[in-house]
């Protein structure tokens, strides 16, 4: 076998392999006698088909098949021979296939980029503080509340936090815009699901009533040919409805997996819950501006066999959440593109951290994490048993402590500026990014 390598990009290599014709012309001579020791053909008895006869039915046949073996398995030995690292299946192209010539052929194939990490001490990391208040765990226990809420239907003006059922109908220049209309909409009031200024406008409407309304689009609003832009809205409210909300009592309680006999009880459980959850948001923020810092300090090319991957796992993990109601085909790869090339790039660039600075996963950090998320459980012994007999589970810790380290090891570079805001702005900040 003789190979060539020809780098044409950071993540492309053009391998161009010969393997001599004896070799080619032997395993086809050795699958032509195994196939005539077993095919039946009329006129003949079983295993005494002429080889003559053999050859002119399967030679083609065979000989294609052999090919495809050969380049496969010398492709793979050439990648050993060559230390070269495939990030996914490469591209064959035969050069020469003829009978009694040298197999010539070109795999194409996609490599892990060499990544030179940018200067890490340019990377701006804001890290936000915050208090959870009496008032912050008074609001989650009136959100708690409303999600258990029944709705009973009232004829008086309309006003924050009811549930109006609406029709309504958007025109821009005097023209109906796309999606702009809807029949039978269910929209709480205060809730910010609209566009703002719509929900505010309608309070004080009652059942029954028809309204016009006047708002302008956002300038960052998600649609372009709509951002920035006035509209009118006809609005026809068919139902006001009022929740009312449950007491504070133990079934109340039970509802949320909280064993508590009164409120203060329920309040201790709900603040421990918000501390928890605002740990993670400051975390998450944290994490988010230091990938944002190193894809903009690092130049990276990605191999696209490695964003198809991570597409077709998000197009599952899409699939999953809509119940299996969605066909895989039927979500279009291109919804998933952006999102995908960050997770490859940031997993690239979390290994190239990892590796330059020989991190490890500290055991006593990983247990720490595991003794957390058991804390959340009644029986919290028997998750962190689940976790240490588990292997692969518990490598899934492991794996998140070690991006703790790469995102602790950033920090100690990048220029980190501390800022208070209130609770509610800090969880809504540390959405992690999908």
């Amino acid at each position: 076998m003789q190979v060539s390598v020809e780098t044409t990009s950071n993540i492309e290599r053009r391998m161009t392999i010969g393997v001599p014709a004896q070799e080619i012309d032997q395993a086809v001579q050795k699958r032509l006698q195994e196939t005539a020791r077993t095919v039946r053909l009329n006129g003949f008895r079983p295993g005494k088909v002429p080889m003559s006869v053999v050859k002119r039915r399967f030679g083609d046949s065979v000989r294609q098949e052999i090919v495809g073996e050969v380049m496969r398995d010398n492709y793979i030995k050439a990648l050993q021979e060559q230390d070269i690292n495939p990030a996914g299946w490469p591209k064959f192209e035969p050069k020469t296939m003829e009978e009694g010539k040298d197999l010539e052929f070109v795999a194409i194939v996609e490599v892990l980029p060499e990544i030179e990490l940018g200067d890490l001490s340019k990377i701006s990391v804001e890290k936000l503080t915050s208090e959870i208040t009496d008032k912050d765990v008074d609001n989650m226990i009136d959100n708690l509340r409303r999600q258990q809420a029944t709705m009973k239907e009232v004829k008086r003006k309309s006003k924050n936090k009811d549930v109006l059922t609406i029709d309504f109908k958007g025109f821009i220049d005097g023209e109906e815009f796309e999606g702009g209309a809807a029949e039978g909409h269910r929209l709480t009031l205060g809730s910010g699901q609209m566009i703002p200024g719509f929900e505010k406008a309608i309070v004080g409407g009652k059942a029954g009533e028809d309204m016009e309304i006047e708002v302008t689009f956002p300038e960052d609003y998600h649609n372009e040919e709509l951002a920035g832009k006035p509209a009118k809205f006809e609005i026809k409210i068919h139902k006001v409805e009022e929740p009312q909300l449950p007491e504070l009592d133990t079934e109340f309680f039970k509802k949320f997996g909280i064993d508590a006999e009164d409120e203060a009880t329920f309040r201790e459980e709900v603040k421990k819950n918000m501390e928890r959850e605002l740990k993670q948001a400051v975390s998450n923020k944290v994490k988010n501006d230091v990938v944002d810092g190193l894809l903009e300090t690092t130049e990276l090319d990605i191999p696209s066999a490695l964003v198809d991957q991570e597409i077709d796992r998000l197009r599952q993990d899409a699939v999953q959440r809509f119940g299996g109601q969605v066909d895989f085909q039927q979500l279009p790869k291109e919804i998933f593109q952006e999102q995908a090339e960050r997770r490859v790039k940031t997993g690239l660039l979390f290994q190239e951290v990892v590796k330059k600075n020989d991190l490890k996963a500290d055991p006593a950090k990983v247990d720490e994490k595991i003794q957390e998320i058991a804390s959340t459980y009644e029986q919290p012994e028997e998750v962190v048993a689940h976790f240490n007999s588990n292997p692969e589970q518990k490598s899934q810790i492991e794996s998140s402590v070690l991006e703790d380290a790469v995102v602790d090891h950033v920090l100690e570079q990048a220029k980190v500026k501390e800022k208070k805001v209130k609770y509610e702005e800090a969880v809504q900040a540390g959405q992690p990014q999908r």
